[in-house]
């Protein structure tokens, strides 16, 4: 049946954004795209779980462009993720920054879907945040050597320029900040007096968040829009929240008060300087950064889009409280 359907080859299938994706095409009731989901270990857990679902599985590395184009060979359509966080031994990391890595992987994939006839990539991608704080290193610290100040936006942002190099259709799709960030290292924590406070280094802007899910699901609704949408920067969320709104629906969800801290940049640039410059942008970019990310626009493509509070309330007993 897949045969008559047009296959979307899916990167980073076996991860979050990949795996909404997926998971996606596999729902879909309407079965216009048939799943490929390519990894670098088709025979791990999550890999034999989804050929269980009916997706095929196909192995390729994003560092082998040849392996890519294999991969991609029949798709009609190619989604594209990097993992800007992957873990990496430390000969790894000597040989190549996490910057450098991301935009050599965009490119193996870019030149690999070109080659393969690829009709439609979609590539989530971030903004260049260089171009509001720039490089001089006055508003906020700069990082490779003074070449980004949020490695993992800005190298995104640069990767885009090699899917316009190779010539093939691609949508970019700029992402933002994900609420499954509230379960791990940004989750509600009890003060000494046994309240709970979220600490969050946004002063009172409103934070552009989305459900990590949602992102699979919206890259599927641009599949099916298809070449209007070729060419063009889709930038999307699933909800705009200050702080103290984010911990409201947190409270909300868990049934217990939960109180909005904000947290100063300074402070948060002494446990990383990275996540620091990244919310200082959110934060003192938020016009521009929330008005790109029409709501309205995104459920257009993914009517399913949940807002914050739906999806705190579906996940209540993973929020560590």
């Amino acid at each position: 049946m897949s045969e008559q359907r047009k296959v979307i080859a899916v990167l980073g299938a076996t991860g979050s954004q990949g795996g909404g994706l997926v998971q996606a095409i596999l729902a879909d009731p309407s079965a216009e795209f048939a799943a490929r989901a390519v990894t670098r270990n088709a025979g791990s857990a999550k890999a034999r779980e989804l050929a269980a679902l009916g997706a095929e599985v196909v192995e390729a590395d994003l560092d082998d462009e040849a392996g890519l184009r294999a991969a991609f060979e029949g798709a009609h359509g190619v989604f594209v993720v990097t993992n800007f966080w992957q873990p990496r031994t430390a000969e790894q990391a000597a040989a190549r920054t996490a910057a450098e890595m991301e935009k050599d992987q965009a490119g193996n994939a870019a030149r690999a879907a070109r080659d393969a006839g690829v009709r439609h990539v979609v590539w989530s991608t971030l903004e260049d945040t260089r171009e509001f704080f720039g490089v001089g290193g006055e508003r906020v610290p700069t990082l490779d050597g003074g070449t980004y100040t949020v490695p993992h936006f800005d190298a995104k942002a640069e990767a885009d320029e090699l899917f316009r190099q190779a010539g093939v259709p691609t949508t970019y799709l700029r992402t933002t900040y994900f609420y499954e960030g509230f379960l791990g290292m940004f989750a509600p924590r009890r003060d000494e007096h046994g309240r709970l406070v979220l600490a969050l280094p946004m002063a009172g802007a409103r934070l552009s968040g989305i459900a990590v899910e949602d992102i699979g699901r919206t890259a599927l609704g641009v599949f099916r829009r298809g070449g209007d949408l070729a060419g063009r920067t889709v930038s999307i969320a699933g909800d705009h929240l200050t702080g103290a709104e984010y911990a409201e629906a947190i409270g909300a969800a868990i049934g217990e008060p939960v109180t909005y801290q904000a947290v100063p940049f300074e402070q948060m640039r002494a446990v990383s300087v990275e996540v620091a410059n990244m919310f200082q942008y959110y934060a003192e970019n938020e016009k521009e950064f929330v008005g790109d990310r029409d709501l309205d626009a995104v459920r257009a493509l993914n009517p399913g889009l949940r807002s914050f509070a739906a999806w705190a309330e579906a996940h209540r007993d993973a929020i560590p409280h």
